[in-house]
């Protein structure tokens, strides 16, 4: 093994030129250095505020949207509300206007299904039985209808309402129900959207 050599201090290291700015260069520096930290201070302090007004921004929105959504569906279920008032106006209107128009409806479509069917009975309101009667003997004999029909008057039926049988089955034509039907199923919209705000 080699021995190492000690150290004798025999060195003189005052004779190397030492390292040396002039005050000039070391005020330019120092400002370089403070305009840095400036900078670096000014742009971390800039994020930070943007960060902040971003997030303020975004619970306003969130606010917002949460107020509109309300709003929307307040407005949706004032709408269909409307909706169903003017057409609980306006159905018996049209109907007392023009009786036939439902029951010709109904009859023009199922009498296509039942040609074959021997026997046939349709049921109407006293009130137009007349003008009925003839415009169904109209609409049989245009779909082919070969079987008997009968037409009775049944006071209890409002106008535009009707019930046509067979013997395997029959249809009717209810305002009252339809219109009890449709106030349940926007009662039960109008609930279930105030129960989901």
């Amino acid at each position: 093994m080699k021995a190492t050599a000690k150290y004798l201090f025999d060195e003189d290291f005052a004779a190397r030129e030492k390292p040396t700015i002039t005050l000039v260069e070391a005020e330019r520096r120092r400002a370089d250095a403070e305009s840095q930290a400036h900078r670096t201070g000014f742009a971390a302090g800039l994020a930070q505020a943007q960060r902040e007004a971003l997030t303020v921004i975004a619970e306003g929105l969130e606010r917002l949207h949460r107020a509109l959504a309300g709003i929307e569906a307040r407005l949706e279920t004032e709408a269909v509300e409307v909706a169903v008032a003017v057409a609980g106006k306006l159905a018996p209107e049209l109907i007392a206007r023009e009786p036939f128009v439902e029951i010709s409806a109904l009859a023009t479509e199922t009498f296509s299904h039942l040609v074959k069917a021997p026997h046939v009975v349709v049921r109407i309101g006293a009130d137009a039985y007349d003008a009925t009667k003839a415009k169904l003997d109209e609409i049989v004999q245009a779909r082919g209808f070969e079987g008997r029909l009968v037409v009775l008057a049944e006071p209890a039926l409002a106008p535009g309402d009707c019930r046509i049988e067979w013997a395997d089955g029959g249809v009717a034509r209810d305002r009252a129900a339809t219109l009890a039907t449709i106030d349940d199923a926007v009662a039960r919209y109008v609930a279930a959207r105030n129960s989901a705000n």
